[in-house]
C-alpha cells in the first residue's frame, strides 16, 4: 500500500511543473518581481520532486513500471530546476 501511495505522489508530482504555462499567460506573472519568483518557485519544487521520487524509488521500494518512468522524468526537472536556479544567480 506504502508503495501505491508513493507512486501516485510521484505520478501528480509529474504535472505540476506544466502549471506554469496557463500562469504564464497572465500579464502580472511577467512582471519583473512576480516572474523571478515563480520561476524560482517552480525551479525548487521540481529539484524537491526528483529528489522525492529518487528517494520513494531507492529507500521506499516502490519499483515498478510506472514508478520508473516517474523517476526518469522527474530527475530530468530536477535537473533542469538546478539549471534554471543557477542561471537565476549568475545574471
Amino acid at each position: 500500500m506504502k508503495n501505491k501511495r508513493l507512486t501516485a505522489v510521484s505520478t501528480i508530482l509529474l504535472f505540476v511543473p506544466w502549471t506554469i504555462l496557463p500562469l504564464r499567460s497572465f500579464d502580472w506573472a511577467l512582471q519583473s518581481p512576480v516572474a523571478e519568483i515563480m520561476i524560482a518557485g517552480y525551479a525548487v519544487f521540481m529539484i524537491f520532486s526528483g529528489v522525492f521520487t529518487m528517494i520513494s524509488y531507492a529507500k521506499g521500494k516502490a519499483q515498478n513500471s510506472l514508478m520508473k518512468v516517474c523517476l526518469v522524468i522527474n530527475s530530468l526537472y530536477a535537473v533542469a530546476g538546478i539549471a534554471f536556479l543557477g542561471m537565476m544567480v549568475c545574471s
